[in-house]
């Protein structure tokens, strides 16, 4: 039987719903969730956890060991509009953490690791509309910084000591199951939340700031896609381009509005502001589809159908 799968940081956005889902996959016993502090009881209840600090590498060598892992979801980061605040932490805990993970696999005591890079990898100077795969990338924030280098490492282990690492640039990730955890993208969360709640809501971002998005489902299957597929068809081991729609706080308030027709929106720009309009507006995801057969399944459509119901029903309980 292969050994057991890790998520490090599986008490934040991506992280819960990663874990949950890989419980369901592979079984509960054999699906072991890490953060720094406790996550949902639904989380919590559904399988083995272990209270570790990601930057700690003796403490998550331990886990390695004590629960004979082969697969590492390195999911722990202090995201864009977090990191802006508190630059040197934001370095520390997103660098040392996929140090800890990638010499774990450079010593052969885990065989495979996912580790997630963003469009924030882009800057100013990258081409906004359809940002290619290999693209001028000079990111302007201490989280794109973090996350380009870190593409520069994992090619860079794959390259010298063969470690299979596999990664994507995640869009702005969207889902009514966990609160925002700190990103620029987060509008496109709390919309949904204040539409529900109050009918209205101020965007943080203006009306006409496009951004590529997904919905978490889409999210996760990518996750488990990438590492699921033959290491052979893993043609890039910096990190994929991926993308499923792009939008603008207007467009999507438009898309609300005709499920809920009193639903007003205002625009109050603030520091986040900078760091959108350093990012692509529309992404080229063609060699993820090509290379593994990446394809979303959620449209701006579908994901605002999903999310006043998931809203909704969360309200209920």
């Amino acid at each position: 039987m292969p050994g057991k799968i890790l998520i490090i940081g599986a008490s934040g956005q991506i992280g819960t719903e990663l874990s949950l889902k890989l419980r369901e996959i592979h079984g509960n016993e054999r699906v072991i969730a890490s953060d720094i502090r406790e996550g949902k009881d639904e989380l919590m209840n559904s399988g083995p956890f272990e209270v570790a600090d990601a930057t700690n590498a003796q403490q998550i060598g331990e886990i390695v060991e004590k629960h004979a892992i082969s697969e590492v979801y390195l999911m722990a980061a202090m995201l864009s509009a977090t990191a802006e605040k508190a630059p040197m932490k934001a370095w520390h805990l997103n660098m040392e953490s996929l140090f800890n993970v990638l010499n774990l696999a450079r010593d052969k005591k885990i065989a495979k690791i996912f580790w997630p890079s963003s469009i924030a990898v882009f800057g100013p100077t990258t081409p906004k509309e359809g940002t290619p795969q290999n693209t001028i990338m000079e990111p302007s924030t201490v989280y794109g910084i973090s996350k380009q280098t870190g593409e520069r490492w994992c090619e860079y282990f794959h390259r010298i000591y063969g470690v299979d690492v596999r990664s994507i640039r995640y869009p702005g990730i969207i889902s009514y199951r966990t609160l925002p955890g700190g990103g620029t993208t987060d509008y496109a969360i709390e919309i949904f939340h204040e539409a529900v709640k109050n009918g209205s809501y101020t965007s943080f971002l203006s009306e006409d700031t496009s951004l590529p998005m997904m919905y978490m489902e889409d999210a996760i299957k990518a996750t488990i896609d990438i590492m699921e597929a033959p290491s052979e068809k893993i043609k890039i081991r910096s990190a994929y381009n991926l993308s499923a729609m792009s939008f603008t706080p207007k467009e999507l308030a438009e898309e609300i509005k005709k499920k809920l027709p009193e639903f007003k929106i205002n625009y109050n720009p603030d520091f986040r502001q900078r760091i959108a309009d350093s990012w692509p507006s529309s992404i080229d995801d063609s060699q993820a589809r090509e290379d593994w057969g990446w394809n979303p399944d959620f449209d701006i459509e579908a994901l605002t159908t999903a999310m006043l119901e998931g809203m909704k029903e969360q309200l209920q309980k």
